[in-house]
């Protein structure tokens, strides 16, 4: 039996990804682009679908870029799409990147973002399939900095949270914890109520995020789905969570490259 693992990582690998030629430009982009997206996500979930014009020195035409993040599934998919008219009076031709990739991609494990995870895990494993439940969320800190011009004041909130990401079904769990924090003029309440709804928002997603980076998706050969997670070192257990938990040197500059690193402060994420 055929089985492919999927993780909850920005797919990289040549084997999953498609090149397009020979698209006719009897259609707009618009148009080929959901052509394309209903052909090879019959296949499975799509990461990415592009759709751009040739290149001016080229015949009048498009081409498209097609990133699987199951490399069975676009190997499948190039087999059957080769050479076919699909939607088209000539045969389009597809295949697999052979394209190098960079050294400082090949060992990539970049998680992918909030809306790509749920995404994925309710096409592979349904609505119903898996749940998240928040054990805490904490405000760690509230300081106010000095006093600027124009009467604001800057403040300095930071949020903590630990999740619990459930499978049912499967009967597998795991945990996710993040810290987030943000320095802003604070010029009323209503500034102050928008930020801290924005970052327990932003908080409960890195949390949900981090856990779904332990879950593996084990495709099976007849159309099953198994869920395991991945045992890491630093793997929350439900013994170790009761009282209190610390989250010591967490770093997320690897999910928000534009996020600085707020240090090796220690916070203390009380469960109440």
């Amino acid at each position: 039996m055929e089985v492919d693992v999927l993780e909850f990582l920005v797919p990289v690998e040549n084997n999953k990804t498609l090149f397009v030629w020979d698209i006719q430009p009897v259609h707009t982009e618009a148009e080929i682009y959901e052509r394309l997206f209903s052909v090879f996500s019959s296949f499975g979930p799509l990461y990415l679908l592009k759709v751009s014009s040739n290149a001016p020195l080229h015949p009048p035409g498009f081409s498209a870029l097609v990133k699987f993040y199951s490399a069975a599934q676009a190997s499948e998919a190039q087999r059957r799409t080769d050479g076919c008219l699909l939607f088209q009076t000539s045969p389009l031709k597809v295949r697999l990147s052979s394209k190098q990739t960079p050294h400082f991609l090949s060992d990539s494990s970049r998680p992918l973002s909030h809306a790509r995870c749920l995404e994925l895990a309710n096409h592979c494993l349904g609505f119903n399939g898996w749940t998240s439940d928040i054990i805490t969320l904490k405000e760690l800190t509230n300081k106010e900095e000095e006093e600027e011009g124009g009467g604001g004041r800057r403040r300095r909130l930071r949020f903590g949270c630990l999740l619990q990401l459930s499978f049912p079904p499967h009967r597998q769990t795991t945990r996710g914890a993040a810290v987030v924090e943000d320095s802003f003029t604070c010029t009323g309440p209503d500034v102050l109520l928008q930020k801290r709804c924005k970052l327990q928002k932003q908080v409960r997603e890195k949390a949900l995020v981090q856990a779904f980076t332990t879950v593996l998706l084990i495709l099976l050969g007849n159309g099953k789905v198994m869920v395991e997670v991945k045992q890491t070192s630093d793997q929350f257990l439900p013994e170790q969570i009761e009282g209190v938990l610390q989250v010591n040197e967490f770093s997320w500059s690897e999910f928000d490259p534009d996020e600085e690193d707020g240090g090796d402060e220690e916070w203390d994420l009380t469960v109440s």
